[in-house]
């Protein structure tokens, strides 16, 4: 496929609004649609975007990839759109929506389309960075993957809910349920984010990772949360979510073997959650741009489709920093 005339993002929030200004400032045309005209209308004349008044009327030849940044259930609407005939890629980090979306993968073959699953912080660029370390051993037994931040309001609302639901991880050729807010485990992020307590949470990347990696015996996820946070999981949240989450961070543990002996290799992110989710969600609406008319059905980042190594380099040089653990030299 050659470079799209133009890109249509539904959903102009924190994230929305990210990807819409990578795009743009990589000289790609957007449509834009938010329920909120006002938000709508106040990004298309920053950007200079166009604005849509009905989704169901984009034309797939002028924007054949939808980027879908809304904060609710986003499967209802990608099958819509996928039937419609467009590429979508989804910024979805719902357990049950993340399933329903690859439960989509037959409709996408079906109308010879493309499906981004997961193509944010956390997940999205988590697993780039598991298919950036895999390489270095020669098997891989275990990833860990742990996230600190939010992006904006409606992603703060749904850690919150994480916090009070089932963390789903994969242990030993079999799905485990445990209690959100349990397991911590203190953990280190690049700076300045530094240590933090983390804890299971109701979160897909379990799900995402064991589709790319099947192999691997033990996968799991944990966020970062406080006292407070715990205490207050199953509450209504407690004071209004900031507009844009602050410094935000992700952090990959992969344990395997190489050469008969155990290893372990980290990496990770801090920033703003927006800013990483706006380059990982822009760089995969590029890709999928370019991938042969051949390839269609369900993608996810990490699982080899898009060219791993391609997508976290044009995520790097959208202004993400990767940082690699090497040790205290002690």
């Amino acid at each position: 496929m050659s470079q799209p005339t133009s890109v249509a993002i539904i959903g102009v929030g924190v994230v929305g609004a990210r990807v819409a200004r990578q795009l743009t400032s990589s000289g790609i045309s957007v449509f834009v649609y938010d329920e909120r005209s006002s938000a709508q209308h106040s990004l298309a004349l920053s950007l200079r975007a166009n604005e849509l008044s009905d989704i169901t009327k984009l034309d797939p030849a002028i924007t054949p990839v939808v980027v879908v940044a809304t904060s609710g259930a986003q499967a209802p609407l990608v099958k819509i759109l996928l039937e419609l005939g467009h590429h979508v890629v989804c910024t979805s980090d719902d357990v049950e929506d993340t399933r329903e979306l690859l439960e989509l993968d037959e409709v996408a073959r079906d109308e010879k389309r493309v499906l981004v699953v997961g193509a944010t912080a956390c997940p999205g660029l988590s697993g780039l960075l598991v298919a950036e370390l895999a390489p270095r051993v020669d098997t891989i037994d275990e990833i860990h993957v742990a996230f600190h931040g939010t992006g904006g309001p409606g992603c703060a609302r749904q850690h919150h809910r994480a916090l009070a639901g089932d963390a789903v991880s994969w242990h030993d050729g079999e799905w485990v349920d445990r209690p959100g807010g349990s397991g911590r485990e203190l953990l280190w992020f690049p700076e300045p984010l530094g240590g933090k307590d983390c804890y299971r949470a109701e979160l897909p990347e379990p799900v995402l990772l064991h589709r790319a990696f099947p192999e691997v015996k033990r996968i799991s996820a944990r966020m970062s949360a406080t006292r407070r946070d715990r205490l207050t999981a199953r509450l209504p949240m407690m004071s209004p979510p900031h507009a844009e989450g602050r410094i935000g961070g992700v952090r990959v543990e992969i344990r395997g073997s190489l050469n008969g002996e155990r290893c372990t290799e980290v990496a990770g992110v801090a920033e703003r959650t927006g800013v990483i989710a706006g380059a990982v969600a822009a760089s995969a609406a590029m890709a999928v741009a370019h991938l042969n008319e051949t390839v269609s059905g369900v993608i996810t980042p990490g699982d080899g489709q898009l060219n791993d190594r391609a997508l976290l380099d044009d995520v790097i040089r959208r202004g993400i920093t990767v940082f690699e653990y090497i040790g205290s030299g002690a």
